[in-house]
């Protein structure tokens, strides 16, 4: 089994730099999956605008939604300079998956730094810090960063510098998902794309084939976006959705298995994690249920690793 390298970088960014209303932009293609996100998309695009390191092209890309978000897309869209933002309309729902593979096809810039519709890139020196450790080492195929979960608006912690990049290998991902998904900006040649059958974990599965076919991927150590709250929180809901992602989980280690990705050991191994999550989780879930509490204390923000 492959140990992950421990290799670390430090990088900075300027402390206040001005984009001058997207003058400089970085060689990106920023794509975001839209499904009746008429009520978030202002703010997910705002974030990408704020940045000091705007990318080249951002590609709203509608998923069939069927109401007025495509609409709410164009109209976005007409608030930024002709050309920055373009509107792809799907003609049938194929989930987020199709609709992140779309973008990622018509995306013309090296990179693609990927954004879901109701999160934000909250931090503006995001871009600017990850163009920085694309450009100090050029063999970094994905970067991405740690995310907050919260409630829309919610404020990030301040950067905390030094900024240091960690190489992140096999061992790591065998144990769990590091790259949030709205914190990935990676290259647009890489051979891969998201697995269009998976509902859940198809973005695990793809940062699996890449770091397991050999690729150079890396991470900040720097909170630099918001990943929303989704559900409401419920034990039977949170019970089902664990459930889901298990599921896809064991499935995604098969698949990664018959590719000649995953050695048998490594298969035995992450299974065997996968097992001790599933029976800690259960027990967790089990316990709530049976908790006699009246009332609940407001959740805390968590740092997504």
């Amino acid at each position: 089994m492959m140990n992950d390298r421990n290799q670390t970088q430090t990088i900075g960014c300027a402390d206040a730099p001005s984009h001058g209303g997207l003058t400089k932009p970085a060689p990106v293609s920023a794509v975001v999956p839209c499904f009746r996100c008429a009520a978030t998309i202002d703010d997910a695009v705002a974030s990408i605008a704020a940045q000091t390191l705007p990318p080249a092209e951002v590609l709203l890309v509608d998923d069939a939604s069927g109401d007025d978000t495509l609409e709410a897309l164009h109209r976005v869209a007409e608030n930024y300079p002709a050309g920055w933002i373009k509107v792809i309309a799907l003609p049938t729902n194929g989930g987020v998956s199709r609709a992140r593979n779309t973008g990622w096809e018509h995306a013309r810039q090296p990179y693609i730094a990927l954004l879901d519709a109701d999160d934000t890139w909250a931090e503006p020196h995001k871009l600017e810090l990850q163009m920085a450790a694309l450009e100090a080492d050029t063999a970094i195929a994905l970067i991405a960063h740690k995310a907050l979960v919260g409630r829309r608006g919610t404020a990030l912690p301040a950067l905390q510098p030094p900024v240091h990049v960690e190489i992140v290998g096999r061992r790591t991902l065998l144990l769990r998902n590091p790259f949030p998904t709205s914190s990935v900006v990676l290259r647009r040649d890489l051979p891969f794309r998201f697995d269009e059958e998976f509902r859940n974990s198809q973005d695990y599965l793809l940062w699996s084939q890449i770091v397991f076919s050999g690729y150079r991927c890396a991470k900040i150590d720097q909170v630099l976006a918001l990943w929303t709250e989704r559900g409401n929180g419920d034990a039977a809901g949170l019970s089902d959705d664990f459930a889901a992602v298990q599921r896809a989980r064991s499935r995604l280690r098969r698949k990664l298995l018959r590719e000649g990705l995953l050695s048998r050991m490594e298969y035995v191994f992450a299974s065997t994690v996968g097992l001790m999550t599933r029976t800690r989780r259960s027990l967790v879930l089990r316990l709530r249920k049976r908790r006699p509490y009246r009332t609940r204390a407001p959740a805390s923000p968590l740092r997504r690793p």
